[in-house]
């Protein structure tokens, strides 16, 4: 079987751990394991991960706190990031995506779904752009899909795979109105469910990196609908 992506999946729990790298290494992915956070983080700066696979609840630092500091890390800000989570709660969902993970998981769940996520995550982050095109602009904000980077004027915006993917739906759809729903099944597209409220996380994940170049009012609200990329400049 062809070598595929390279993940790093991260969990203190054996028996999930030893299940999902099972079912990756199946898939024909490249794995590696790690129970601790700060293992997690040296891994990652070391080795060139297509993803990590991350729980939430580690034993020294949290997942939360290893998500935070590789989002703060030029080495490793751009690897995506699949939070795994026993709390059901919208608070600890919305705090992880907050966070700068790319998705997450509920305990328990299915392989299935789980494999699904994976290949949708590492599919937003493939290079080139689903489009075909390889630039994209509108007054000030400028979009390379070849070298996965956004710009505002001289600011580069840190954003994770799907704020990136999320900014070029909106910038090639410039005008027009597009639900949550519209805007789930573009960028979860492999059967995958998702909450709508994973849409208004990342929009203002998204909304406040454009907001450092001045920029987030190219992202508009339309209440009760959705959202656009503004019309005009």
């Amino acid at each position: 079987m062809r070598n595929k992506a390279r993940i790093l999946v991260v969990d203190d729990e054996k028996d999930i751990l030893r299940l999902l790298t099972y079912n990756l290494k199946k898939e024909g992915y490249r794995v590696d394991e790690a129970t601790e956070g700060a293992d997690a983080l040296r891994m990652a700066r070391e080795h060139p991960y297509d993803l990590i696979v991350l729980d939430l609840m580690l034993p020294g630092l949290s997942g939360m706190e290893v998500c935070r500091i590789m989002k703060q890390d030029r080495k490793t800000a751009a690897i995506p990031i699949i939070m795994l989570t026993a709390r059901s709660e919208e608070s600890d969902k919305v705090a992880g995506l907050e966070t700068g993970a790319d998705d997450y998981i509920t305990k328990p769940f299915g392989i299935r779904e789980f494999l699904a996520r994976v290949r949708t995550v590492l599919r937003r982050s493939a290079l080139p752009s689903t489009a075909g095109r390889t630039m994209l602009s509108a007054g000030p904000l400028q979009m390379d899909m070849e070298r996965h980077r956004a710009a505002a004027g001289e600011t580069v915006l840190d954003l994770s795979a799907t704020e990136f993917d999320l900014l070029r739906f909106l910038m090639e759809r410039r005008g027009r109105v597009m639900s949550r729903d519209q805007i789930l099944d573009a960028l979860w597209n492999d059967g995958v469910v998702v909450e709508p409220r994973t849409v208004d996380v990342h929009i203002r994940r998204l909304r406040a990196e454009l907001e450092k170049a001045a920029a987030s009012h190219y992202i508009e609200t339309v209440r009760g609908v959705g959202y656009r990329f503004a019309e005009n400049d």
